[in-house]
């Protein structure tokens, strides 16, 4: 192993040193500072006599007699099923003053692509405990379902609550002690010491902690790392789901503070800028992670991803969300009106989509009458916010009879559907029961996307007839 005292610049997070031999791209680096301190990178950029290095710690304390070793691999992360319960660093050391890790084996933080005729359609329904995700958007087993919020929205603790609560229902109540079991890693990038606080409180008082894996990546932590990583923990996820048949839900926040890395080491760099001045490599970037979700056929574990991001400017035209959504199966959208309402989550239904959800519903999977409950709400509220738009300029009292039980449906669909607190464990049972309630707000003949037989089994008469009575008082 060659060392070289060869640094030529330092620019923000890059170092810059003249080599006399090929230097692979993302090679590994260990650079001596003078004062004894080694700092790790990663080769960015390799050309004849000069290689790039992004330096994980930050550049401080470098300078040009600092020593530059090239290790000869690319950077990997150690894994075994021993991490599940641990807190590690953006670049996969642990920070919880547990023991070392002992890894079965390094794996390289890349990852290898899925075959695509080796995937599986993904089509289990996992539960979140949260309605306007399980009624309306179902979340299914290899999906990758991002999440569109804003800043000041309450986004983290729809994510701590989805940590906590997400379970594979079959795999619960078939009590098999050999099926896979569930696991949650935990990817946060950018986050401030206030926010990593709450985080890891939620985790240790709901025991969530000891079924999940936390990388921690803070605010004041080099850019850099925050590139690294979802790698890392992505890397763990396959590992757990491919290799030890557990079904893993990655929730990675904030992907905005990600996109932002990339854009300032492009800067670094020198780079031609993109739309809005992120780099015009973003898209494949984003599509490197977000792909890395599915199912592989023959393996019985599954990745499945919560991308969380906040929308600068709440613009879902803005190149992260904009990118984000042309990768994925759908976004679930944090509004900031219903939050403003007190709405808890306050998820808008009707702008969120989950592309996978027809195929992971229905007889055998979730029960029988879950599309056509979820069309007609869907359908009804929508209807219910056209209405109040109207109510605006003509007043209630000028609408019919229908248009005013419209209005109520709209009012308590969000009241008792979507508003449940960040504490409340639904499971579908009841989320459907509370969406059949609502439908029984309307008449029969207004049903027109539910099958006949579902209207008999589950409408309750009784509700709607009390409805009409008190509207007649």
């Amino acid at each position: 192993m060659k060392e070289y005292q060869t640094i030529t610049e330092i620019s923000g997070p890059l170092v810059y040193a003249e080599v006399d031999e090929d230097i692979g791209y993302d090679e590994i680096v260990e650079i001596e500072t003078p004062q004894g301190e080694t700092l790790r990178g990663q080769v960015l950029e390799s050309s004849d006599g000069v290689v790039a290095i992004q330096v994980f710690e930050g550049t401080s304390g470098i300078d040009r007699n600092a020593s530059v070793r090239f290790l000869g691999e690319t950077m990997k992360m150690p894994v075994t099923e021993d991490l599940l319960g641990r807190v590690l660093d953006g670049s996969g050391r642990p920070i919880d003053d547990g023991p070392e890790i002992v890894p079965e084996e390094r794996q390289d933080i890349v990852g290898a692509a899925i075959n695509p005729y080796s995937r599986e359609y993904p089509e289990e329904f996992i539960e979140t405990g949260v309605s306007g995700i399980d009624g309306m958007n179902t979340l299914v087993r290899g999906q990758k379902l991002p999440i569109f919020s804003s800043s000041g929205q309450p986004h983290n603790e729809l994510a701590m609550q989805i940590a906590r609560q997400a379970s594979v229902p079959e795999e619960e109540e078939s009590g098999d002690e050999e099926g896979s079991e569930f696991a949650v890693i935990f990817g946060a990038m950018g986050i401030t010491q206030e926010e990593a606080n709450e985080f890891m409180e939620d985790f240790e008082r709901t025991g969530a902690l000891e079924r999940s894996v936390v990388f921690m990546n803070l605010a004041d932590d080099p850019a850099v790392e925050r590139t690294v990583t979802p790698r890392m923990a992505l890397t763990t996820a396959e590992y757990l789901a491919f290799e030890k048949d557990y079904h893993v839900l990655v929730i990675l926040t904030d992907m905005t503070n990600y996109c932002e890395a990339l854009r300032e080491i492009g800067a670094a760099r020198e780079e031609v800028p993109g739309r809005r001045g992120y780099p015009g490599y973003m898209y494949t970037d984003l599509a490197q992670l977000y792909e890395r979700a599915g199912r592989i056929e023959g393996r019985e574990g599954s990745v499945t991803q919560i991308p969380i991001l906040t929308m600068p400017g709440d613009d879902d035209t803005h190149p992260i969300p904009d990118l984000t959504g042309y990768i994925t199966e759908g976004q679930i959208y944090v509004d900031p009106d219903l939050n403003s309402q007190g709405i808890q989550p306050p998820i808008n239904v009707l702008p969120s989509l989950s592309r996978l959800m027809d195929d992971g519903i229905g007889e055998g999977l979730t029960r029988e009458d879950h599309g056509d409950v979820s069309d007609q709400m869907y359908a009804a509220y929508a209807e219910g916010e056209d209405l109040r738009d109207l109510v605006n300029i003509v007043g209630r009292e000028a609408l019919s009879e229908r248009d005013n039980k419209y209005l109520d449906f709209a009012d308590q669909f969000e009241t008792e559907f979507v508003d449940q607190g960040f504490d409340t464990n639904r499971d579908l049972e009841e989320t459907l029961a509370i969406g059949w309630d609502l439908l029984s707000m309307l008449p029969k003949e207004e049903l027109n996307r539910i099958d006949e037989e579902f209207i008999e089994t589950y409408y309750r008469e009784d509700d709607s007839e009390r409805e009409v009575v008190e509207a007649a008082d």
